[in-house]
């Protein structure tokens, strides 16, 4: 019950005094002796030796050439004749052969007097009704 309450205490107040530098500190554990200090080699040199392979060719520069242009010509044609294919689509649903339609009918409506919206949708008179009975 003690270590709990130690433990508590420790993460209230935070632990303190068990570093043996100032905080963020990073010790290097120095080089063994007799190691030689280790060069990088240029990245060019590297990718020379490693090259990334994209499965174009075998040549490295004529494989990201290869790779450049697939992805180019790939992307291009995908939006451009995407959009293009799109654009041209017939009139999904009728809504703009309905919307021509709606403007004919208001001007129509428009150049005889009659109100726009009626609460007939057919000249009830025209209508062949059963009889009241």
């Amino acid at each position: 019950m003690a270590a709990l309450g130690r433990a508590l205490r420790a993460l209230r107040v935070g632990v303190r005094g068990r570093s043996a530098g100032p905080s963020g500190a990073v010790m290097v554990p120095p080089a063994p002796l007799g190691a030689e200090p280790h060069h990088e080699e240029p990245m060019a040199l590297a990718q020379k030796k490693n090259p990334d392979y994209h499965g174009f060719s075998e040549d490295p520069d004529v494989d990201v050439l290869n790779m450049r242009a697939v992805f180019f010509t790939g992307i291009s044609l995908a939006i451009v004749l995407g959009s293009v294919f799109l654009h041209y689509l017939p009139d999904y649903g009728l809504q703009q052969w309905a919307r021509r339609e709606a403007e004919l009918q208001v001007r129509e409506r428009e150049r005889r007097g009659l109100p726009l919206l009626d609460s007939n949708y057919y000249d009830p008179a025209r209508l062949a009704l059963p009889p009241p009975e």
